[in-house]
């Protein structure tokens, strides 16, 4: 009786810590997410600003304003999904399903272009084809004697090779994965009844990779049409608007109301696409694909197939990776994009204040803009990774540990909202919401705290997704008998969880510390003189015609990014089994 009693008491300990844990949890995200949005939504229907909604939608401008944009969001998503599946699709089948040469490099490299900024990519497409017809300085090829015509160096064609270009990795990653685990019974059958490779392609591979079809071609959408940075440089300068750069455009000339009325629609078609993908997974049961059974199928011959597929494959990869990097580190030397190869000079790096280069502005290394920016940039990228790994584990912890109830759903759902949420919507949604006074709380427009609070929410989906793998690798039985010896919640999480997922942890925030430092999309409405970041620097000078530097802070963006990535990957314990034989 009196082990039994102490049991039952044990379990409503264990049951009350629970329930106070989940209601800090869920009031934290609450603040951090949810509130924002709900600001953003309430602001639009004050009595002075509601009248932004009719404007947007039915008002005399709003063919400009919201359909014209929406019309080429709409291209963009749906290109650049598409041609990310396809070519995304076609390396991890050639990597996970065919005996191509240099496999793992071509698994390897397909990865690389989603760790380089979108912006920079863009940056180097300018570099190389931009022509005269906005002014200022012509582009390599255009410099070389060749006659680049509009289309292929501003607007819609560029913004889509660009983006189809930097998400196809994401595509890559989500369809090897799938490929991998495709039953080996189902392909070694119909090759013993003779059918022949594109066959078992059509008939058997697509139809069971469906899922992972549907998810990368959901996301990548997602990404395409909430990107800035690349429909910002390439299209712009020659008025093709997207929703995310219309959304920028009316908040800096002070048309808030309106802005935020984008954002909110931008959120919701984002939305819409994502919830469907998920609808056309769910809505079919036959994708079961791995039993208890099998071993990997002998791999397509390609026959005479193999260094052709192979040559596409690198080159592919030599466009998206090795080509951008190669013109931003040149153009960075280079007097000007016209002389990309020649004429080499340190200025932009080392150089002092002279009249002769870039109106008398100093190279990064002496410029104090440069200087600071690249400080509060790192501030930001330490704060926002510890800050995002504390809140990410804690969430992670309280479902995986305290998994009943509806709050631990409600802290699941809500801490995968950002998601949903294109990232220059999420910033002009902090505007909002911390960017003026709260009751005795100061606002805190232009300061580093609102850059690592919105951040930290941002960011949040993939502190929890690591705060989860984290949690799986340490026993449950641990911290019980930990509990029962009388320790506490905080004596547990520090002395057994965290030592014990140590490296996880420090993956998870390094990427996290990635994400921030290379995002341009989430801070460029949250910039200030004061408050300078690097990406949106870079993104100012472009604009500005200061090609060089734009492109050396870009480098030193790339270097900070692919050192912190290389750490993060040697830290990491997961598998790649697409890579292994």
């Amino acid at each position: 009786m009196a082990d039994t009693a102490i049991s039952g008491q044990g379990r409503r300990v264990r049951f009350r810590q629970g329930t106070l844990l989940k209601v800090l949890v869920l009031a934290l995200l609450i603040a951090l997410i949810v509130l924002p949005l709900l600001r953003t939504v309430l602001f639009t229907l004050q009595p002075d600003v509601i009248k932004a909604w009719s404007d947007v939608l039915t008002g005399r401008l709003s063919t400009n304003l919201f359909y014209k944009p929406l019309g080429n969001t709409l291209i963009i998503g749906a290109v650049v999904s598409t041609g990310c599946v396809l070519i995304g699709g076609f390396l991890a089948w050639l990597v996970v399903m065919t005996n191509v040469p240099f496999r793992k490099t071509i698994a390897v490299g397909a990865t690389l272009p989603f760790m380089i900024p979108s912006f920079a990519a863009a940056l180097a497409w300018g570099t190389l084809f931009r022509n005269d017809r906005v002014g200022g300085q012509v582009g390599f090829l255009q410099g070389s004697g060749l006659d680049v015509p509009d289309w292929l160096a501003w607007g819609m064609v560029p913004t889509l090779i660009v983006l189809t270009l930097h998400y196809f990795s994401l595509a890559f990653t989500i369809i090897a994965a799938a490929l991998a685990t495709v039953n080996s019974d189902l392909v070694e059958a119909a090759q013993i009844a003779g059918a022949k490779g594109r066959r078992i392609l059509m008939g058997i591979i697509l139809p069971v990779t469906t899922p992972a079809l549907v998810a990368a071609g959901s996301l990548c959408f997602a990404g395409a049409v909430s990107n800035f940075a690349t429909p910002a440089l390439l299209g712009l300068p020659v008025r093709m608007q997207t929703l995310s750069t219309r959304l920028f455009g009316m908040i800096e000339v002070g048309q808030v109301g309106r802005g935020y009325v984008i954002g909110i629609l931008l959120v919701l078609i984002s939305g819409v696409f994502l919830w469907a993908g998920n609808r056309i997974v769910s809505g079919r049961r036959s994708y079961a694909t791995i039993t208890g059974k099998g071993g990997r199928a002998k791999r397509f011959d390609l026959r005479a197939a193999r260094w052709p597929l192979c040559a596409v494959a690198v080159t592919i990869l030599l466009a998206s990776t090795i080509v951008p990097v190669v013109v931003l580190i040149a153009s960075s030397f280079a007097p000007s994009s016209a002389d990309l190869f020649s004429n080499w000079t340190t200025h932009y790096w080392l150089g002092q204040s002279n009249p002769a280069f870039a109106q008398g502005t100093p190279g990064i290394v002496h410029n104090q803009d440069i200087v600071r920016a690249l400080l509060v940039t790192l501030g930001l990228g330490v704060a926002v990774a510890f800050t995002g790994m504390f809140v990410g584990l804690l969430a992670s912890y309280t479902t995986a540990r305290y998994r009943e109830g509806a709050m631990s759903a409600a802290i699941t759902q809500i801490s995968f909202l950002p998601l949903l949420v294109p990232g220059i919507a999420f910033g002009a949604a902090y505007i909002a919401y911390l960017g003026a006074p709260i009751g005795p709380l100061p606002a805190l427009y232009g300061t580093f705290a609102l850059l690592v609070i919105a951040g930290t929410a941002y960011l949040l989906p993939f502190a929890v997704q690591t705060g989860r793998a984290v949690i799986q690798q340490v026993g449950g039985e641990l911290e019980e008998s930990a509990r029962l010896t009388g320790a506490g919640f905080a004596r547990r999480l520090a002395a057994i969880t965290v030592p014990l997922a140590i490296r996880g942890l420090a993956a998870g925030g390094i990427l996290i510390f990635v994400k921030i430092v290379r995002d341009l999309s989430l801070v460029v409405l949250l910039f200030t003189p004061t408050m300078p970041v690097l990406s949106v620097v870079a993104y100012r000078y472009a604009s500005e015609g200061f090609g060089q530097f734009a492109n050396a802070i870009t480098v030193v963006i790339l270097l900070l990014s692919i050192a912190a990535s290389l750490l993060a990957n040697r830290l990491q314990t997961k598998s790649q089994p697409w890579l292994k034989n």
